[in-house]
């Protein structure tokens, strides 16, 4: 079981803040409460981290990824039920691709 941090940095209210995903909800909020982070930044599957916790999400084990990776593995776990690993994300991007370019 492994937890994910994103690389995105986007403006909000006076912070920058990223995304932490991981395999399963548990997982999620334990790690959210490690870091201290109040429940009403998770979002469906999803934390919002603030820039100043990346760091410290990382030390505590979540593994960095990119903001890409993040919202490919997050839609794949909404279809799936489970949170596919980064390495495999680019078969699931070629295979999405794939069928977009066969429906059209």
């Amino acid at each position: 079981m492994t937890v994910y941090i994103d690389d995105y940095r986007v403006p909000y209210r006076g912070r920058r803040i990223c995304h932490m995903i991981a395999d399963t909800d548990a997982e999620l909020h334990a790690m959210a409460t490690a870091l201290g982070i109040s429940e009403r930044w998770f979002h469906r599957d999803h934390y919002d981290v603030t820039d100043e916790l990346h760091e410290a999400a990382v030390a505590l084990g979540a593994v960095p990824i990119t903001a890409r990776d993040c919202a490919t593995m997050a839609v794949y776990r909404r279809r799936n039920g489970r949170l596919p690993r980064p390495e495999e994300v680019p078969a699931i991007r070629e295979e999405r691709a794939r069928l977009r370019r066969s429906a059209s």
